[in-house]
């Protein structure tokens, strides 16, 4: 059982792997053949009713899959060495199925022309995409994405204690992976309709997805996670180099 547990897992990092890179060409619009600005035309009222019901259908399983009563039903039925490898699966075939039904609105919102402007938009884009994996190695990179829980099934090793640390962005920020992504789905020097319709719903779901994992963390860390919310900003960091830490995976 270690070892399959090991071969699932590994085999649902790699679907990661393909959906996060290709979420990073579908939104930067880099070239392929369906994105969040090309794709397959349809009816405006179509392409909305369509993108916004395959953005809330990643969103619900996304945040109904990782609330903690959630996971303890879920893990009656799936090993609980397997349980983020399987959560981390289904969130890459949402991400696909998202990307294979999306339907681009075209009109334009804003375009920035002169090179300045472009390379700084850019520059935005490729640091939230930096910001983003930088995130996941502060915390647990192999744990986030359940190859760590599939290692430690394999060689009979005990899970490690969960705490609450300081480590580098998560000093400035509560929410650097987040961040990250704000700065993905915003910074473009083209925002057409359709990116304009992914990034807000994006926004949105962010807002109210780190609202309830936050609750969750109160709960299971109480006070020093309450006092760690009070003294560190969400997403934007302030002036200084205000103390804190972040709960692990």
């Amino acid at each position: 059982m270690g070892l399959l547990a090991l071969l699932y897992g590994s085999f649902c990092y790699l679907g990661f792997l393909a959906a996060f890179g290709y979420l990073v060409g579908f939104v930067g619009d880099l070239g392929l053949p369906r994105s969040v600005s090309h794709g397959p035309a349809a009816p405006a009222a179509t392409a909305w009713l369509a993108d916004t019901g395959l953005l809330a259908l990643f969103a619900l399983q996304h945040s109904v899959m990782a609330r903690p009563a959630f996971k303890r039903a879920w893990t009656r039925v799936v090993p609980a060495a397997v349980e983020r490898s399987t959560y981390v699966l289904l969130s890459s075939l949402a991400l696909g199925l998202l990307f294979l039904g999306w339907r681009p609105l075209p009109g334009v919102v804003w375009e920035l022309a002169g090179p300045l402007p472009r390379c700084l938009l850019w520059g935005l884009f490729w640091a939230g995409v930096l910001t983003v994996l930088a995130s996941t190695f502060l915390i647990s990179h192999a744990d986030l994405f359940g190859l760590g829980p599939a290692w430690r099934r394999w060689r009979g090793l005990p899970e490690p204690e969960r705490g609450f640390r300081a480590t580098a962005l998560y000093r400035h920020v509560r929410h650097p992976l987040m961040s990250g992504f704000l700065l993905t789905f915003w910074a473009t020097p083209r925002m057409t309709l359709g990116h304009l319709l992914f990034a807000a719903v994006a926004t949105g779901y962010i807002l109210v997805g780190t609202w309830l994992e936050e609750r969750d963390l109160v709960r299971t860390l109480g006070p020093d996670y309450e006092a760690y919310r009070l003294r560190v900003p969400r997403f934007l960091p302030r002036i200084g180099r205000p103390r804190g830490g972040h709960p692990g995976p």
